[in-house]
C-alpha cells in the first residue's frame, strides 16, 4: 500500500473515532448535565478544546511517521486499542449512561494511552511527546468520571 493511502486511511480512522465519540457524547448530553458535578469540574468549553488538540497531535505525528516509514504493527495496534476504547467510553458513559462501567472503560484506555506513549518513545520520541497530553487527559478524565460514579 502507498504511503499515501497510509496516511489518507490514518487520518480517516482519527476522523471517525472523533466523529463517534461526538456522536456517544450528543446523545448523553443531556443526561450528562443534569449529573451532581465535582466542584474541581472541568468547564466544559475545554473539553472539545483538548480533544481537538489531541486528535491533531494523532494526525500530525502519523502524518510525518508515514510520509517516511511504516507504522511497526505494534504501534498500529495500540493506536486502533486506543480508537475503540475512546469510544467504547462515550457508548458507555454518556450514551448508557453507565458510570461505573464507564469507570473501569476509562481504566483500561488510560493504561493503553500511557502503554502507547512508552512504545512510541522506542520509536519516535518526538512523537511521544506530542502525543503526551493525550495519556495526562485520560488520567484527568478518569478521576471525573470516578467522582460523576461516586456523586451520582
Amino acid at each position: 500500500m502507498k504511503q499515501q493511502t497510509k496516511i489518507i486511511i490514518s487520518i480517516a480512522l482519527i476522523v471517525l473515532v472523533a466523529v463517534l465519540g461526538s456522536i456517544f457524547v450528543a446523545i448523553g448530553m443531556p443526561w450528562f448535565k443534569s449529573l451532581v458535578k465535582p466542584s474541581q469540574f472541568v468547564p466544559s468549553f475545554i473539553i472539545p478544546i483538548v480533544w481537538t488538540i489531541i486528535y491533531v497531535s494523532f494526525g500530525a505525528a502519523l502524518f510525518n511517521w508515514l510520509k517516511s516509514e511504516n507504522l511497526p504493527k505494534s504501534i498500529t495496534a495500540l493506536l486502533i486499542v486506543n480508537g475503540i476504547l475512546n469510544v467504547l467510553w462515550c457508548l458507555v458513559f454518556f450514551t448508557l449512561k453507565q458510570t461505573q462501567l464507564g469507570n473501569i472503560v476509562i481504566l483500561i484506555n488510560l493504561y493503553f494511552g500511557i502503554y502507547l506513549i512508552y512504545a512510541v518513545s522506542k520509536y519516535k520520541k518526538l512523537y511521544s511527546i506530542i502525543l503526551t497530553l493525550y495519556p495526562i487527559w485520560l488520567l484527568i478524565a478518569t478521576s471525573l468520571n470516578t467522582a460523576l460514579w461516586i456523586l451520582n
